[in-house]
Order: C-alpha cells, then sequence, then structure tokens
C-alpha cells in the first residue's frame, strides 16, 4: 500500500503530467487556426504558425505557473493550474489580435514568448504523471535527451520516479558527463518505496556523478535521508560552494542527520532560501540547523516547521536569526518552543527590514513570547504584510501589545491570523479599535476559536467590513448568540462573502470542545 505520503503526492495538482499539456498545446492550435469572432476581425493563422505559437504559448505560461507553485511548494497546486489556464488564455488573444504576419514581426510584437523556448530547452523534467519506479532500459529512453550533443539544459528534475540500482546506474553515468552546465537540481521523492540499502547506494551514486558541480538550487525533500542519506549524498554536498537555494522538507532530517548537513556543507554564504519542515530534528538538531543559519548572511527565507523542537533549540534557532538582515520570510510554525524561544525571537525580529512574512502559530508562545515578538516586530521599519499568530494560548493581557504591532504595520498588513487563543471578548475589542484604524490592504483576519462572544465579533465586524480590500473575516467557532449570529451577518449584509462560515459557532459558549459541531448552514 501506499505511504500516506504518496497518497498525499498523488492528489497533487501540479504540475500537469505531459500528456495534459500537450492536450493545452492541441487546443490552443485550434483555436489560433478554427475560424472565429476574433478570427474574423484579426485573421486566422495557418496550421504551421499555429502550432508554433501554440508550442510558445504553453511554455510560457507553464513557466509561469511553475515559478507561482516554486513560492509555496506545499499546496495542492490549484492556483498554478489556474494561473496556467489564465496565462495561456491571455497569451492566445495576444497572439489572434497579432494575427498573421511575418516571422520577424512576430518577434518583435510579443517578446515574451520568443525568449520562452529557451526556458523549455533548459528544464528537464520527468516528474509529471503518475508517481512510479523506473527501470534501467526506460531510465535510458527517457533521459536520452540529456545525452544529445549541445543540449542546453541546465535544470533537471527527476522528483516522483523511484530509481533502483540499475536505473541508478544510467541516470549517474549521464549526469556525471554533464554536471559542469547544471545550475538546478531536484532530486525530491526519488528512492520512495525501495529498500534502504539500495536507496542509500542510488543517492549516493548520482551524489559523486555530480561531484564538483555548481549549483544555485538543490532539493532532497521527500527521501526519507537520515544522516545515512545525508552522508551518501556527501560528495555533492561537500563540493557546493554557491548554494542559493536548498530543500529539505520531509527528508528525514533527525538529529545526527542535521549535524551531518553542518558537518558536510562547505559554505552557506550565497543561500537565500533555506527550507526544512516535517522532520523529527528535535533540539539538538535546531542547534545544528542554527549554526548554519548563523553563517548564511543572505538568508531570506528561512523555514523550519513542524520538526519537533523545543525550549532549547528554539531559542539557538531564534539567537541565530539576528544574523539574518535580509530576511524577508520566516516560518517555525508547529514547534514546542514556549515563551523562552519568544523571547530571543523578539530581539532577532527587530532587525530584518525587509521581513514581510511572519508565521509563528502553534509554538507555546503564550502572552510573555507573543509580547516579546510583536513588540520586537513594532520596533523594526519592516513594511510586515502576514502576521500568523495562531494557537499560542494568547489571553486579553497580551492584546494591547499586538494591536500597538497592527497599528505600526497599518500601511502594509495584509493577513492577521490569530486563531485558536484565548483573547475572550476583551482581547477581541482591544484588536479590533486597533483594526479601525486606516489599514488600507488587510483583507484576511482570523480570530477563529478564541471564546468570543457577541461584543467582541460585532466589534471585529464593523472594523473590518469596510476596508477597501477587505476578502475574509472568520470568527467560527466562538460564543456567539444567535441574535449575535443575525448581528454579525447584517453587518455584512451587502457583503456576505466576506463573512467566513459559523457553522461551529457555540451559543451555549462553553470553553470546552464538546466535539458537537453544529451544521446548521
Amino acid at each position: 500500500m501506499e505511504s500516506t505520503h504518496g497518497h498525499m503526492r498523488s492528489i497533487k495538482l501540479w504540475p500537469p503530467s505531459q500528456i495534459t499539456r500537450q492536450v493545452l498545446v492541441d487546443r490552443i492550435v485550434k483555436n489560433l487556426a478554427t475560424p472565429s469572432i476574433l478570427s474574423r476581425k484579426y485573421g486566422l493563422l495557418s496550421k504551421e504558425d499555429a502550432e508554433e505559437d501554440a508550442k510558445l504559448i504553453e511554455s510560457a505560461a507553464f513557466v509561469a505557473a511553475s515559478q507561482h507553485f516554486d513560492k509555496d511548494p506545499d499546496s495542492d497546486g490549484g492556483s498554478a493550474v489556474q494561473l496556467y489556464a489564465k496565462e495561456s488564455s491571455k497569451l492566445m488573444v495576444q497572439v489572434i489580435k497579432r494575427g498573421s504576419r511575418g516571422k520577424d514581426d512576430r518577434e518583435t510584437i510579443i517578446p515574451e514568448l520568443v525568449t520562452l523556448p529557451s526556458d523549455h530547452e533548459t528544464v528537464f523534467d520527468i516528474s509529471g504523471g503518475r508517481r512510479a519506479f523506473i527501470e534501467a532500459e526506460e531510465a535510458k529512453e527517457l533521459l536520452k535527451p540529456l545525452k544529445e550533443s549541445g543540449n542546453k539544459y541546465t535544470k533537471i528534475c527527476f522528483s516522483n520516479r523511484s530509481f533502483g540500482l540499475p536505473a541508478g546506474h544510467v541516470a549517474a553515468s549521464i549526469l556525471s558527463a554533464m554536471k559542469d552546465q547544471l545550475t538546478d537540481v531536484d532530486f525530491s521523492d526519488i528512492v520512495s518505496r525501495r529498500p534502504e540499502p539500495e536507496a542509500v547506494e542510488v543517492m549516493r551514486m548520482l551524489s559523486s556523478a555530480l561531484d564538483g558541480s555548481n549549483l544555485n538550487y538543490l532539493n532532497l525533500s521527500n527521501n526519507s535521508l537520515g544522516e545515512r542519506g545525508i552522508r551518501a549524498f556527501g560528495d555533492l554536498l561537500k563540493s557546493q560552494k554557491n548554494l542559493v537555494e536548498l530543500y529539505l522538507m520531509n527528508a528525514g532530517i533527525s538529529e545526527h542527520a542535521a549535524k551531518a548537513l553542518r558537518e558536510l556543507i562547505p559554505s552557506t554564504n550565497k543561500i537565500k532560501i533555506l527550507h526544512f519542515h516535517n522532520n523529527v530534528t528535535k533540539d539538538e538538531g535546531a542547534v545544528a540547523i542554527s549554526q548554519i543559519v548563523k553563517e548564511s548572511p543572505n538568508l531570506e527565507d528561512f523555514r523550519c516547521s513542524s520538526t519537533r523542537v523545543g525550549s532549547v533549540g528554539g531559542v539557538a534557532l531564534s539567537e541565530s536569526l539576528q544574523n539574518s538582515t535580509l530576511l524577508k520570510k520566516l516560518d517555525l510554525r508547529d514547534n514546542m518552543f514556549g515563551p523562552q524561544s519568544g523571547v530571543a525571537l523578539g530581539r532577532a525580529l527587530s532587525v530584518p527590514v525587509k521581513l514581510t512574512e511572519v508565521y509563528l502559530s502553534h509554538l507555546r508562545l503564550e502572552d510573555e513570547g507573543v509580547t516579546a515578538i510583536v513588540n520586537g516586530l513594532k520596533g523594526s521599519a519592516s513594511a510586515l504584510e502576514i502576521l500568523d499568530l495562531a494557537g499560542n494560548s494568547l489571553t486579553s493581557e497580551a492584546a494591547p501589545a499586538v494591536a500597538a504591532c497592527i497599528t505600526s504595520k497599518k500601511h502594509s498588513l495584509t493577513k492577521l491570523n490569530l486563531s485558536e487563543n484565548e483573547l475572550k471578548d476583551a482581547g477581541a475589542m482591544v484588536i479590533g479599535v486597533a483594526l479601525e484604524g486606516d489599514i488600507g490592504r488587510l483583507n484576511i483576519v482570523d480570530l477563529s476559536s478564541n471564546g468570543i462572544r457577541t461584543g467582541g465579533a460585532t466589534a471585529l465586524a464593523k472594523a473590518v467590513v469596510g476596508k477597501p480590500e477587505f476578502r475574509m473575516l472568520n470568527i467560527n467557532g466562538n460564543f456567539l448568540s444567535n441574535k449575535g449570529v443575525e448581528d454579525v451577518r447584517e453587518i455584512f449584509k451587502n457583503s456576505p462573502r466576506m463573512l467566513g462560515s459559523l457553522d461551529d459557532n457555540d451559543p451555549n459558549g462553553k470553553d470546552d470542545d464538546d466535539g458537537d459541531n453544529n451544521q446548521d448552514a
């Protein structure tokens, strides 16, 4: 049976398979070469032109959507699929309006399409389609384009295919011949369900094939690496001095694996993106990672979420971030940091002036930790856009500090998540007053599951309903009376979609969750 991880992968909507991509190309050809209202006005393209343009359009849309997806690789890819469709339609209309012209004209009119084949030629990706084992014969066939002399591939993705030893041999011999031209390597999820000795040997072969390469991007996520796996990739890791992006999510980064990583990577001087997620790293592992962070002066995007890190590791990570003056995005969600880490984090977050996104939910920060963090943010010059402090046992005592932070970021704040805390009515009202201010870009506020009653809920509703860009207030799972629910709905009567579901509201206001969710839509 497939692991849960396999199951999760199988419902990913991005990237599309080669077949799906070809279907889109065919559909574009049909649209470009078939009479329509637009073509009456602008003229039809010949079949040849249509085919050439269709490939460029699909390729441009695919690259745009892939870049969008790379910003949030943990999403299901739904928004990337939408962008893919939207982008291809937009470019198709541009091409139809341009009409049938000479080749030179075509290049001047839509240069963005003409530059794209190079992107298409530089990215080699076999990850589309079903997650499956790959054998030697298929590997020879599939990887053939990488052997062609003069190929321009600089980025490769072997993800979603499970390599055994025979296929690993084939891949390694091809890669070692072209390692000098590679800049981006995605080896995520490449040994799924292989026995450990075989998996480790495959990693070792691929690693030594790329020993001495000069990569910008390396992704080893979704492999059960552990220390043995990290050491199997030792040759590759030891030779990387210019890495800009390194991803190790869901990769078995235990305490020992983190220490091995710290020992093997020669320099993280250029690292901008460093992502660990869903690993049993614990405190000692976090201390090793904190040493890597300390030596990464250019770090812009750091993620160490769901890594079972406690107070000691949390303090070490927080202190190491004091060097990260260029930080833009920080995600430490779902660890056991405790208040002390929050205090250290508060000091670190007062430093970076480019910080825009901070995800610190479910860290057991409590009032003390949260107060230190929001005070640090308030004192910084950063234009903060997203602040997530959900699930930290936050009470009304810390609400004034949070409110002051909100006010200090009123020109930039777009999303505020304080759900699953204990703010109650008193805290919600304090936050409501801050939100009443001139926060023009604010679009999402979440104070669900906070023990809030009608007074706090209506204060929040009135504070956000008139905001120009506002999209959603979530106050579900609170204790509004039936009349309170009506009052809040009345406030949003001209924009009911801005109010999230209230299905889990409990008018009887019990503080313990009795598990009885009212589904009275």
